[in-house]
C-alpha cells in the first residue's frame, strides 16, 4: 500500500510561485529517494529534481537552478518543490516518485527507470 500523493498545483502568472507537496503513506522517507519529474503536452516525461535522506543530497536540473528549491519534512513524510519565478516553459503535469533502493542518493538528473512508486501528477500551467 504504497502511496504518493501529489498537490499544490494551478494556473499561475508568469513570475508566479507554486508550493508542490508530495505526501507519502504506506512507508517513510528515511532510505529514499524522491524525484520529481514533469511532463509537458506533446513532451516525454523528465526529470527535474531529487532529495536523498539517506545521505542529504539533492539535485536540479539547470532549467529550474535558482528558481525551484527541493526540501523535505520527514516528520510529515512529504517532500516539497518550492517553484519560484515561473515560466510558461514550466507548464506541465509534475510527478512525485520514490526510489526504494537503500541507500540511494541525488547526484544527477533523475532517471525515471530508476523510480518504483509513482503518484498520479499534478497540473501546472504558467499562463498570462
Amino acid at each position: 500500500q504504497v502511496q504518493l500523493v501529489e498537490s499544490g498545483g494551478g494556473l499561475v502568472q508568469p513570475g508566479g510561485s507554486l508550493r508542490l507537496s508530495c505526501a507519502a503513506s504506506g512507508f517513510t522517507l528515511d532510505y529514499y529517494a524522491i524525484g520529481w519529474f514533469r511532463q509537458a503536452p506533446g513532451k516525454e516525461r523528465e526529470g527535474v529534481s531529487c532529495i536523498s535522506s539517506s545521505d542529504g543530497s539533492s539535485y536540479l536540473v539547470d532549467s529550474v537552478k535558482g528558481r525551484f528549491t527541493i526540501s523535505g519534512d520527514n516528520a510529515k513524510n512529504t517532500v516539497y518543490l518550492q517553484m519560484n519565478n515561473l515560466k510558461p516553459e514550466d507548464t506541465a503535469v509534475y510527478y512525485c516518485a520514490a526510489d526504494a533502493a537503500y541507500g540511494s542518493s541525488c547526484l544527477d538528473r533523475p532517471l525515471e527507470y530508476e523510480y518504483d512508486y509513482w503518484g498520479q501528477g499534478t497540473q501546472v500551467t504558467v499562463s498570462s
